[in-house]
């Protein structure tokens, strides 16, 4: 039985791997401010990064799912490690000697399952590459050189060989130390008549790396005509290999991905080589199966969906190309990124690209031409006859529900307009509806109407003639915050004044009521701070107010919230009663704005239904607040 670490070990650990170096290496980090960084959460599905890391404080903290903790937590999360070996790994890493307080150190028995696998690929990975230098490996050799690949390209890439016997690499494993249960559990290795035989035999092997850097399979190439296998063999699913969740290359360009907020999707292994070395370093591959969902994962968190960011798809001119164009332009949606399709004249593909026109054709490739929702409408649209009425409809209607799809209504209404033009129907406001249409009718059929982003939640929280008429609600809901947004940028910063600088903004806030904040999470935790006796209570002992106001929280999730507040930096450089005051003002002067266009809405849809006294009491509350308005602009927290 495994021994328990030494907690110094640990805390030697924990000091001698910067956060920021390991979180680094699973997606691309930006300056927060303050000493933080940020970046798109590995852990739940974003298009505004939310999750930030303190390198000083060694903390990892997401804004939007919660998730946080240090650094041994984030790669027990991300990787499905277990604490210790979650240790073992980052000390290895830092080149630290574990202690155990029971037991002495038995590194075949004690380490973690993932961490033997990985030693285990990283080892027949050394065998490969030593095995491509034999005289068996001629074959091999030579199938590189005939693509052009010299041998400096194969060591670049660790591309190895395999050899043809039925347990080289088997017994070379076992003489490693590592178990039959270890070499059958990594893939590397399968059951036979007598015992386990090598799964890669006679073949090209290429080693597949996750995002961190570490081998967890390889993709074998046939190379000879009598081998009646699959042209290209993958390790099979394991502990540590889902090939949904990998993509080839991605080791080699994660960094240029990042730093140039573009990346190159391309079908094999030797295409991958042929665009590194042509001096494409953005271009990765998937690995015996079709671009989808976790893969747009991996890239968006490189690319950090910035508005320059590009993704180009190389695939095909054959039907199988056009099939993966349509598949991944439904993926699509989900990318906040541009993307493009490029394929190659003749159909090439990059590898017999570059070496029919060499390194400057595959660079011109990958330029970003053709946007792929063009390449996928196109291919629907030219099964159909055009020239006649009946072809353009069936093309229209095919077509349509793909556009419909898309979930940005103005992106959706361009694609519709363009999908016009493709089909030579005149009317594209024709065509706009038709799709909306459909777009409606999807959203229905999944029980989306009135969810997020609809009518209510666009409403938000807006306040109320009646200061009674809203309550915080008991939990949050409606859209997500969004710290882009300047009026739930200042909500808060003014709800964290008044968690931890209470002193500032008391007692002015205690006036504010919870709808005045338009993000109904803000409301909630403004009505646990007025439950808990209001921001004035906070100018004795601070602990115990804090304590009050998370008692007041209705659940978790609001209680998450109020210590998220209570511990998040403030934004601004100074933090005093100047600085309190914009936020106080800019809270209550766009309530009041809210305000003043909710009556003069409601005053213009009744137009002439409006009574004489009615029409006079509204007209005087705009006046109103017209002029408070005005004195909270010139006047400032002079005027609250």
């Amino acid at each position: 039985m495994a021994g328990r670490i030494n907690d110094d070990d640990v805390k030697a650990v924990r000091d001698a791997v910067p956060i920021d170096s390991v979180v680094s290496e699973y997606l691309q980090l930006r300056s927060a401010g303050g000493g933080n960084l940020k970046g798109l959460c590995p852990f739940h599905d974003e298009k505004s990064p939310s999750f930030q890391v303190s390198p000083g404080k060694g903390l990892f903290h997401c804004f939007g799912c919660q998730e946080g903790g240090d650094t041994i937590a984030f790669v027990m999360k991300i990787d499905h490690l277990s604490f210790s070996e979650t240790v073992e790994r980052l000390a290895a890493k830092a080149g630290i000697t574990l202690r155990y307080e029971e037991g002495g150190y038995n590194p075949s028995h004690q380490r973690g399952e993932r961490i033997r696998l990985i030693e285990a690929h990283q080892a027949a990975a050394e065998f490969y590459v030593r095995a491509l230098e034999s005289p068996e490996a001629e074959i091999g050799r030579k199938f590189l050189a005939e693509r052009g690949f010299d041998q400096d390209a194969a060591t670049h890439f660790r591309v190895g060989y395999s050899p043809a016997g039925w347990d080289h690499l088997t017994r070379y494993l076992r003489g490693k130390g590592f178990s039959d249960k270890e070499l059958i559990t990594s893939g590397l290795s399968q059951d036979g008549r007598r015992g386990p035989i090598d799964r890669f035999r006679g073949r090209l092997m290429w080693p597949i790396s996750d995002t961190a850097g570490d081998i967890v399979g390889f993709g074998a190439r046939k190379l000879r005509d009598d081998d009646n296998g699959p042209k290209y063999l993958n390790t099979p699913e394991t502990p540590i290999y889902k090939k949904s969740q990998v993509l080839y290359g991605i080791d080699l360009a994660k960094k240029d991905i990042a730093k140039a907020s573009r990346a190159v999707v391309v079908e094999g292994y030797t295409d991958v080589m042929a665009c590194h070395l042509a001096g494409v370093t953005t271009a990765i591959a998937t690995c015996g199966t079709a671009f989808g969902n976790d893969h747009i994962k991996i890239l968006r968190r490189l690319l950090m969906d910035n508005g320059s960011a590009r993704v180009i798809f190389t695939f095909d001119g054959d039907a199988a190309g056009q099939k993966a164009a349509l598949r991944a332009f439904e993926d699509d949606q989900k990318f906040a990124a541009e993307t493009y399709i490029a394929i190659a004249p003749d159909g090439m593909d990059p590898c017999d690209l570059r070496l029919a026109k060499g390194d400057d054709a595959v660079r011109d490739l990958v330029e970003p031409r053709t946007p792929l929702f063009e390449f996928a409408l196109r291919q629907i649209v030219g099964r159909y006859d055009l020239e006649t009425p009946a072809g353009r409809a069936a093309a229209l209607d095919e077509a349509a529900a793909v556009v419909a799809k898309i979930k940005t209504s103005s992106v959706q209404r361009e694609v519709a307009v363009q999908l016009a033009g493709f089909v030579g129907i005149l009317d594209q406001e024709f065509v706009v509806r038709r799709v909306a249409q459909l777009a409606r009718w999807a959203r229905d059929k999944g029980g989306e109407k009135g969810g997020r982003g609809g009518p209510q939640d666009r409403r938000g929280g807006a306040p109320q003639h009646s200061a009674q008429a809203v309550q915080a609600p008991a939990a949050p809901s409606g859209p997500a915050l969004n710290l882009r947004s300047p009026a739930h940028r200042t909500e808060r910063e003014l709800l964290k004044l008044a968690l931890q600088k209470p002193a500032l903004v008391s007692p002015a806030f205690d006036a504010y009521g919870a709808d005045e904040f338009t993000a109904p999470p803000y409301a909630a935790v403004r009505q646990c701070i007025a439950e808990a006796g209001g921001a004035e209570r906070g100018l004795g002992d601070n602990r115990e107010y804090l304590v009050a106001v998370m008692d007041a929280a209705p659940n978790n999730t609001v209680r998450s919230l109020v210590t998220e507040l209570a511990v998040e930096v403030f934004m601004g450089r100074t933090i005093d009663e100047t600085y309190a005051g914009m936020q106080l003002v800019h809270v209550r002067l766009r309530a009041v704005d809210r305000r003043i266009d909710e009556v003069q809405g409601s005053l213009a849809r009744l137009g002439s239904n409006v009574a004489p006294d009615d029409l006079a009491a509204a007209q005087n509350e705009v006046w109103v607040l017209q002029q408070y308005a005005q004195s909270l602009r010139a006047k400032g927290a002079d005027a609250l």
